[in-house]
């Protein structure tokens, strides 16, 4: 609107000056109006300059302010775990930050607890961020431990699975299968009932400690499912598993690839991810199989969140862009995870044909709300060296 003002303004004192001419016929008439015809073509460059100065980029700010902190720390993330030595690589090439990486085997409390002795300290053991079980986000919101930050890919993550001023949003899911290296247990187990059965006398392990570890807490509350109990009474769960310890078949160990791999845990209760990742990183030595048990069918959501206090703000801020961007949702696929915004990439065709044939059937699965993975929790928790009396730990 303002340029076609001027342009009226610029009409008129063309008229002006014609009729002095006319008028008068002296040159010091004609001069006026020429120099006025050029204070309008001054104040048409206004405009233009303003239109010529660079659009904000937040990203492109973000970027320069993480490189400015320079260092990532993470925790609790195993690289074969969901694909996360990919997804870490792939981000410290993108973006040339340093990732420091705490514990990868430690489990969803330990990450809490790692934010909390860490509050007033900026060193190298303070966690950034943390990828926690979906019980784990609305507990650390409550209790201060994380801050809200929204990505730009916010609108594209489903409602259930966020909270919606930003503490914490899910990132991707799977189902609890087991993991059986057929070389030494070549009777693969189909459903859970089959683990109590004496030929799988000290093979059965956990990856987690239930009274700490969110993927343990959930296996507990699947195995309920499986036996009588529902999502709302996770006890037939806790019954199961004493029953398996009193049989010898429970090994009280934090189970993991290496120890599936020698035998010492042939069998791991596990999400499909970890373990079909870890069938691929085998090659065959040994063989293995997964399965998703024909009952009890369990998914599990996981949650991103940013520690209140964490060290490189900015960061963590950087490495939230990244992975829920269409390529870090791509990556976590490609480790046979269920990204929390597949719906949105099937819609838009931007899946690859060869990551969606990875993913396993897993129909019938069941997902559990926030306030029934709450209960289990707490139930399994208080209530697993009493009913079950296993004390499960990493290997020495």
């Amino acid at each position: 609107m303002r340029t076609k003002n001027f342009a009226y303004h610029l009409l008129a004192l063309f008229v002006i000056a014609a009729t002095l001419l006319a008028a008068c016929g002296t040159p010091a008439a004609t001069e006026a109006p020429a120099a006025a015809t050029e204070a309008p073509a001054a104040a048409t460059e206004a405009p233009a300059a303003a239109t010529e100065a660079p659009a904000a980029d937040p990203m492109a700010d973000l970027i320069a302010a993480a490189q400015a902190e320079g260092t990532l720390t993470t925790i609790a993330l195993p690289h074969d775990w969901c694909n996360y030595g990919e997804a870490i690589e792939t981000f410290k090439a993108k973006y040339g930050l340093e990732v420091n990486e705490l514990n990868p085997d430690a489990g969803s409390g330990d990450e809490i607890e790692a934010i909390k002795a860490n509050k007033d300290n900026t060193g190298p053991q303070a966690p950034d961020v943390i990828d926690v079980g979906f019980a784990f986000g609305e507990s650390a919101k409550a209790e201060g431990l994380i801050q809200p930050y929204k990505v730009s890919t916010w609108d594209s993550i489903p409602d259930e699975a966020k909270d919606p001023e930003g503490y914490w949003y899910g990132d991707y899911y799977g189902v609890l299968s087991f993991l059986v290296n057929t070389d030494v247990q070549p009777d693969v187990p189909q459903d859970w009932s089959d683990l109590l059965d004496p030929k799988y006398n000290g093979q059965v392990a956990m990856s987690g400690d239930p009274r700490t570890s969110n993927q343990a807490i959930q296996t507990v509350h699947a195995a309920a499912l499986a036996n009588g109990g529902s999502l709302d009474d996770a006890q037939a769960g806790l019954d199961y598993f004493a029953e398996m310890n009193a049989a010898g078949n429970l090994v009280p160990l934090i189970s993991n690839n290496g120890l599936v791999a020698t035998g010492e845990t042939a069998v791991r209760i596990t999400w499909d991810y970890n373990a079909l990742a870890a069938v691929d990183s085998f090659e065959g030595n040994p063989a293995a199989e997964v399965v998703i048990p024909a009952t009890g069918r369990f998914a599990g959501i996981y949650v991103q969140a940013i520690s209140a206090y964490a060290p490189h703000p900015n960061a963590a801020k950087l490495w939230m862009e990244f992975l829920y961007s269409d390529e870090g949702q791509a990556i976590w696929m490609k480790g046979y995870c269920h990204p929390i915004r597949e719906a949105d990439m099937r819609e838009r065709g931007v899946i690859p044909a060869d990551l969606l044939a990875k993913l396993p059937d897993v129909s019938g699965a069941v997902f559990p709300s926030l306030a029934q993975l709450n209960t289990a929790k707490e139930l399994i928790v208080a209530n697993w060296d009493s009913a079950v009396g296993a004390d499960v730990q990493a290997a020495p």
